[in-house]
């Protein structure tokens, strides 16, 4: 693998966090969100699926900080801890009325009470996710400097 391809990997997976941030904002502010379209869990997400694949190569490059990787991962399951709490309040199956189960219907009524706690939440995560894309950035201007040769021997 070539570094470019290394660089334009980490950016697209940015770019998938930006997305999935949004995703959960437009949840939070009434926008009927499919349940699944947003991932709880943070190996199902498309960064979660370049950092436990890709990501972790990086681990051996040299002019990678030893903390780097360590530091996306505890942002990143702390940005999905976040998350969960958001998820339960729309889409709890155990808190939603007989109609939502029977009928299948897409998440449950909300309150004004849980919106304002999802906010709370959601705000939480956007402090998260902006140390997330600084991290992200971090890691960014260290590839930088790796060397193409130190790439392309981790393959």
């Amino acid at each position: 693998m070539e570094k470019k391809e290394v660089i334009e990997h980490l950016r697209t997976a940015k770019a998938s966090h930006i997305k999935w941030v949004q995703k959960s904002k437009l949840l939070i502010n009434g926008l009927d969100i499919e349940e699944g379209t947003i991932p709880v869990d943070a190996t199902e997400c498309k960064f979660g699926k370049w950092f436990y694949s890709e990501g972790q190569v990086l681990n051996s490059l040299t002019h990678i900080s030893p903390t780097a990787i360590e530091s996306l991962e505890v942002l990143h399951s702390q940005l999905h801890d976040e998350y969960l709490k958001i998820f339960n309040i729309f889409f709890n199956k155990s808190k939603a009325g007989l109609i939502c189960k029977i009928f299948g219907l897409k998440r449950k009524n909300v309150s004004d009470e849980e919106y304002r706690v999802s906010r709370e939440y959601f705000n939480s995560l956007e402090v998260i996710s902006k140390n997330l894309l600084e991290e992200i950035n971090k890691l960014e201007k260290e590839l930088i400097i790796v060397s193409e040769e130190e790439i392309q021997s981790l393959v």
